[in-house]
């Protein structure tokens, strides 16, 4: 069968691709920009990748018009749009037109449960999506789906951030909504179970989890199974608006982000029709144990994908590959270079094990302290973390940056600053091999935007005498034994 899969770089897109690949499915997969589409080297010849905006419906052409199934996996949950459910209708209408002039007989959508008659502006947004799908010859199928379990996802990630950060929570009374969780593997089951089944035509069902819990119910079992002690006081003068302010200072979400959640937590989210099970009999795993298998996955180092490689995490534009080349001209510079003795494998391991857990190398407290600044002036601040400790690819995030270039062949690791600066900042670690020996050279290249620009680097620079010089020196002489001499306190 011949599918077109639409957010393939999301979360769930990422997911779900191999998985049609295992099918013995051909896949065509819409991105925004080739480019920053990491596609695993087992699928490459197996996948067909197109550039495609749903926004440009000009540069559509360049779809296929012999598919049999479209996913649409594309929202802007997170996004920093005011106008955010103006651009998914223009998006929806834009692929029906398309989806017209095609072969295609079924389209299949993830949407939000939505059953409360006073929806939040993500929900009434993502139902308006379903009657706009809906309008096309294929017929449509939708999954709607509460809070998804899964390593990596936006959900489970925040759950966790509270609970692993906080011993005591106050929170707002939203805490006390109803909601149906679902794990990832049980969503992605559905997804593939639904393909191309006449009986799934035309029909909109609710998928959950067993276990209907409020919120505060859940995060007191992951503390369980973390086996934290927590205390949650619920205080019902919360406003929304400070509730998301909460959410975003607390956890690694951004603003936009958090508006969007406490917005929609305020609605009941669990299924009150289940038709599904007479369709598709299957028996979804319980809360506790989505949650075990999500913490395996963290602690194997096998998440496949996050929420925080997202664009929608950070502050980056669409086009953000087109900074894979640092500027020649109108840039300021701090350049440290280093010989070394050791073997190039070990430093590239401890760059490619940079941030997250492990640091910055050298003074962690001034990241951390421009982390909670950046916070404050509604940046990302440093929480996003990493999606795994030492393996790292373009798109991934490490705490408030980007990474454009991860060529360990070449021995070169680019980074790309998120945070809020009147500029733009780079930050690169190459390892050159010359005949006098190795050497590790470290650039830290910053473009500024005018006037403010300049002052805001004299300003840091005494910083960069502390930081940068003692960085490189660290990534050097850094070692396994130092891992376990912090993991033990």
């Amino acid at each position: 069968m011949k599918i077109l899969l639409t957010g393939a770089n999301g979360y769930i897109g990422k997911r779900l691709l191999p998985l049609l690949i295992e099918q013995q499915h051909e896949v065509v997969c819409m991105v925004r920009d080739p480019r920053r589409f990491d596609v695993p080297e087992t699928l490459k010849e197996k996948v067909q990748v197109v550039k495609g905006d749903l926004l440009k419906p000009d540069g559509l052409h360049q779809l296929p018009d012999d598919i049999e199934v479209a996913y649409y996996l594309v929202h802007s949950m997170g996004s920093s749009r005011d106008d955010f459910s103006k651009a998914e209708k223009k998006a929806a209408e834009n692929f029906v037109a398309y989806l017209n002039t095609t072969t295609a007989r079924q389209t299949v959508y993830l949407s939000g449960i939505s059953n409360d008659k006073q929806l939040s502006k993500h929900l009434a947004s993502r139902r308006f999506v379903e009657d706009v799908l809906d309008t096309a010859r294929a017929e449509l199928t939708v999954l709607r789906a509460a809070i998804i379990i899964g390593s990596g996802s936006a959900s489970f990630e925040i759950i966790r951030d509270l609970i692993e950060k906080l011993p005591v929570m106050v929170t707002p009374k939203w805490l006390d909504s109803k909601c149906q969780p679902i794990a990832i593997r049980d969503v992605l089951f559905y997804l593939t179970e639904v393909l191309g089944r006449e009986d799934c035509f035309g029909k909109r069902f609710e998928i959950g989890g067993p276990d209907v819990l409020t919120y505060r119910e859940m995060l007191l079992r992951l503390a369980d199974i973390r086996k934290l002690k927590r205390y949650i006081i619920t205080l019902p003068i919360l406003s929304p608006r400070l509730s998301s302010y909460w959410l975003y200072f607390v956890t690694s979400t951004n603003y936009a982000l958090a508006r969007s959640l406490v917005d929609s937590l305020r609605n009941d989210a669990y299924v009150q029709d289940d038709r599904i099970k007479a369709v598709i009999p299957h028996q979804c795993i319980s809360y506790e144990k989505a949650v075990s298998l999500a913490f395996s996955k963290i602690e194997q180092n096998s998440v496949i994908s996050s929420w925080k490689d997202s664009l929608v995490s950070g502050t980056m534009s669409l086009n953000y590959m087109d900074f894979i080349q640092i500027p020649e001209h109108g840039v300021l510079t701090d350049k440290q270079r280093l010989r070394f003795d050791r073997d190039p494998a070990e430093v590239l391991e401890n760059i490619w094990s940079i941030g997250g857990n492990r640091g910055w190398y050298k003074t962690d407290f001034l990241w951390r302290i421009r982390g909670l600044m950046d916070k404050m002036v509604g940046g990302v601040g440093l929480r996003r973390g990493r999606r795994s400790p030492n393996e790292v690819r373009a798109g991934d995030t490490i705490d408030f940056w980007r990474v454009l270039v991860a060529d360990r062949q070449n021995k070169r690791l680019l980074l790309y600053a998120e945070m809020k600066l009147p500029g733009e900042a780079w930050l690169q670690f190459k390892i050159c091999e010359e005949p006098d020996g190795n050497y590790l050279e470290q650039l830290a290249a910053y473009r500024p935007d005018g006037l403010l620009g300049r002052l805001y680097w004299y300003a840091v620079l005494p910083f960069h005498f502390i930081i940068f010089g003692g960085m490189v020196q660290n990534i050097v002489s850094y070692s396994h034994a130092q891992d376990r001499r912090n993991k033990n306190g």
